[in-house]
């Protein structure tokens, strides 16, 4: 089906509403930089994770979950552990507490707190500068793309072609709908600041649960049980073997030849690689987007902790009850005469497909706003920390150390406008949304681990270690696709990380420590745990009273049976839709019984403050 007057209407409305939330909080904004930046400081933790977590539930990122979950059934569950979905764990445990002990405003000033306000700690200011610069620029215009190639298969160009006074090429057309959504997320955005953000993403999620559980709804009542669906044996397995021994080439070749180019064999591997890869990019922190400026706009290092937990509570059950609900439909109906020529072999059409064929309207107004209001949330977080980095730390650092607040609305006005056109440039010479996301998966997030997991816990990593362990890992990681062609870059990552590992020691070893006034205050604020022998001394000869934090293996334990908790939570809503009765009480359990031990081991012991 096409979309009715009834959908369009229910957008126009949604629309209007999330641009009166940003004309309504702009006086609120105009108040101080952090007003602007960060909410000043005066969210509840709840409202700051709901809007991480609607942020989180982006466009691309779940047509490419409905996906490998058509393709690799209830095992798909462990896939995204390559972004990795657990860190947030890590965040919730001890990370954010980390982070917002140092109320900084922005990755590049937590720069300057670790390392030192001086020529030596300039190195890492400025790296990270650039480094937050080019990944928020490159997501917004990876969103941009993605958003414009959705929009188009709902809204054709023959339908608003004869209420405009111009004809856009057919190759064109994608691009025409991404600006325009991207403008208006960008006057929302603009006029609010972080409030407006927050706000919009409450109304987003409130949308997108009505969504998720009537997809889930419609897929629960049309079969019995698992057993009915097409699928090979193995499909409703939920531990990975060490070959994926799924036989799709008989029912859908499409989805063998998936199973192939993915390359993923042998899984056991595979998977060893992944969880390994994705510690340590836990382990690292958050990257200077719009989650690190969520965790800074908390109120407390304590409330930063609790948001983290929300994410993982509001996102994870009821993305995964809409991804069950549309691979259901679509397994149920591919070779419905609707569906199958416009999916062909791209299985992560499947996910517009059954929209478009079995959603009614009024229905499918409220799916597109949730599946559009994901890409405003995420483009609009991405859009405000760009412009943190440029307003904070290059024009009133570099430029305007002074400037009042009416000057400094006026420079977060023009820099939201020079940061979007130059999004939107990079979405017009972009080939596709792939080239992008494997530039920034690839070269950028490959170098970035490294150095950023030193920073945490080694007192001798200094600025210059941190600069050349980043500029040596993003290098490899440029050069390395071209080297190891039709290759996963999951394959060469430890080469990356090897050779960012050298850069960084040989930074930091071949130029002075840090200096060790800036180590204690650091370290008497933050208080991680690690490598920090020398400094913990200074801080103890200084202070007697100071307590170290010795708390290495509870947090670790913590982690753990957090990882546990957020797989079964993401887990109970899968078995519940395919009617998997041993599933669900087994997921349950290690739900109930994992919140236990955390209330315990880990809320109990949270900071009062």
């Amino acid at each position: 089906m096409k979309i009715k007057s009834l959908d369009l209407l229910i957008i126009l409305i949604y629309l209007i509403t999330v641009l009166s939330i940003g004309v309504y909080l702009k006086r609120q904004a105009a108040r101080s930089k952090n007003d602007y930046l960060l909410g000043g400081k005066s969210m509840p933790f709840w409202m700051l994770g709901i809007s991480n977590a609607s942020g989180m539930f982006d466009l691309s990122g779940t047509a490419w979950m409905v996906a490998i979950m058509f393709v690799y059934g209830v095992k798909s569950i462990w896939l995204p552990w390559l972004w990795p979905v657990f860190n947030q764990i890590f965040m919730m445990v001890y990370l954010s507490i980390w982070l917002r002990r140092s109320n900084a405003a922005t990755g590049a000033e937590w720069m300057l707190f670790r390392f030192g306000d001086c020529r030596e700690g300039g190195l890492s200011h400025k790296v990270i500068i650039v480094f937050a610069l080019l990944s928020c620029l490159s997501f917004m215009a990876y969103g941009f793309i993605g958003l414009g190639k959705f929009i188009e298969i709902f809204i054709p160009w023959q339908i608003v072609k004869p209420f405009l006074p111009f004809n856009i090429p057919d190759d064109y057309v994608a691009h025409f709908y991404g600006i325009l959504f991207t403008i208006f997320t960008t006057c929302y955005a603009l006029l609010g600041g972080m409030k407006s953000i927050v706000w919009a993403d409450m109304l987003h999620y409130l949308i997108m649960v009505i969504v998720c559980v009537s997809a889930a709804a419609m897929a629960y009542t049309v079969f019995p049980d698992s057993s009915h669906l097409p699928v090979p044996a193995g499909w409703t397995d939920f531990f990975l073997g060490q070959q994926s021994d799924l036989n799709w080439s008989s029912r859908l070749p499409a989805a063998a030849e998936k199973l192939k180019s993915d390359n993923f064999a042998p899984l056991d591997s595979f998977f060893a690689l992944m969880t390994a890869k994705g510690i340590l990019a836990s382990l690292a922190g958050p990257a200077p987007n719009y989650d690190m400026q969520k965790i800074l706009s908390t109120r407390s290092p304590r409330e930063a902790a609790l948001m983290s937990m929300i994410v993982n509570i509001v996102l994870l059950p009821t993305r995964y009850l809409f991804i069950t609900g549309i691979t259901v439909l679509g397994l149920l109906y591919f070779q419905h005469s609707d569906m199958a020529p416009n999916i062909g072999t791209d299985l992560e059409k499947v996910l517009p497909a059954v929209l478009n064929a079995y959603v009614p309207s009024g229905m499918l107004g409220l799916v597109l706003i949730a599946l559009m209001g994901a890409f405003m949330g995420t483009f609009a977080g991405t859009f405000n920390a760009a412009q943190a980095y440029f307003v904070n730390d290059v024009y009133l650092r570099s430029f305007n150390p002074g400037a009042g607040n009416r000057e400094i609305s006026r420079v977060n006005y023009l820099s939201g406008i020079v940061i979007v056109s130059i999004s939107i440039l990079l979405g017009l010479l972009a080939k596709d949304v792939n080239s992008i996301l494997q530039w920034i998966v690839s070269a950028l997030y490959g170098g970035y681990i490294a150095s950023n997991v030193l920073k945490w816990h080694w007192w001798r990593f200094n600025s210059a270690g941190f600069f050349w362990g980043m500029l040596a890992g993003i290098v490899c990681a440029l050069i390395c696709p071209h080297i190891f062609q039709n290759t996963l870059p999951l394959r060469y990552f430890p080469l990356i990380l090897g050779i960012s590992i050298i850069g960084a020691l040989a930074g930091s070893l071949a130029t002075k420590p840090t200096d060790m006034e800036v180590l204690k205050t650091f370290y008497r604020t933050v208080n991680p745990w690690g490598f920090w022998g020398p400094v913990r001394d200074e801080v103890k000869a200084s202070d007697p009273s100071f307590v170290p934090n010795r708390h290495f293996s509870r947090d670790i334990f913590n982690v753990a049976i957090g990882i546990i908790a957020q797989t079964a939570i993401t887990a109970i809503p899968v078995f519940f839709i395919l009617k998997i009765p041993a599933g669900i009480n087994i997921a349950i359990a290690l739900f109930v019984i994992s919140s236990v031990v955390l209330w315990k081991t880990w809320y109990k012991n949270l900071p009062q403050q």
